[in-house]
């Protein structure tokens, strides 16, 4: 697989550590996701410098405002140099095609819709009104996304396949949570026994979304916190899940 298809999470809350590590990849990963967090803290020269250094950065930020707000926002990611900006299909059409307008000024840009966050379940969408379980809320969420003309859409390895005969060949489906296995146990829904999950409940290796559809995938912990983040790396890149 390209080198570009895997995004590795700086899920920090210290800019430091965040640089350290980007450091320590050093020309083995290209690409970075940048969320809200790590944002808040260092603030957007962080991704300007990573945009200096070559690399390629996933600004999720998960855009959930009105119209001129997000489109706004989109501009400001756009200038930043980021690659890849989501922004929060639950907002509906109005949000994304606002979001989608917005990126044309950057030709490099491109917006991703949030389907249902990878936390969720369907007792957490009954929680709110919706009476669909997340696979069928997942792709009502991605056709309205693909007809507002977003990239491509975010969601788990359990949507993937279905996501991608959903949209056809040329949209994104990034996939995040994806770990790799032997790491701390916690199997949540549709996890691997004793691959980390991160939080997100719809989660399994980095080999199994890129089977299922997936363009993209997001690994966290499983580099960031490995005792050897290259070799972490390299091993998604080279196809080894033993």
């Amino acid at each position: 697989m390209d080198s570009g298809q895997v995004i590795v999470a700086l899920d920090f809350d210290d800019r430091r550590a965040a640089e350290a590590l980007v450091a320590r990849l050093g020309g083995a990963c290209g690409f970075y996701k940048v969320g809200l967090e790590l944002l808040t803290t260092a603030g957007p020269d962080l991704v300007r410098g990573l945009v200096d250094q070559g690399h390629e950065v996933f600004l999720d930020l998960k855009l959930f405002e009105i119209p001129n707000s997000v489109a706004g926002a989109v501009r400001a990611a756009g200038a930043l140099g980021a690659s890849m900006v989501t922004v929060h299909s639950m907002g509906g059409t109005g949000i994304m095609t606002a979001a989608v307008d917005a990126a044309r000024e950057f030709p490099g840009l491109q917006v991703l819709a949030l389907t249902v966050v990878t936390s969720m379940t369907g007792s957490d969408l009954a929680d709110i009104g919706i009476d669909a379980g997340t696979d069928e809320q997942v792709l009502r969420l991605a056709r309205l996304a693909a007809e507002a003309g977003c990239d491509g859409v975010v969601g788990s390895l359990r949507e993937a396949g279905p996501l991608r005969k959903l949209l056809g060949p040329d949209r994104l489906i990034v996939t995040p949570g994806v770990t790799l296995p032997g790491g701390e146990a916690g199997a949540g829904t549709g996890a691997q026994a004793g691959v980390q999950t991160g939080g997100h409940a719809r989660s399994d290796t980095p080999w199994a979304a890129f089977a299922a559809g997936a363009s993209h995938v997001v690994v966290g912990r499983s580099v960031t916190r490995a005792a050897d983040p290259v070799a972490a790396l390299r091993r998604i890149g080279a196809g080894r899940p033993l």
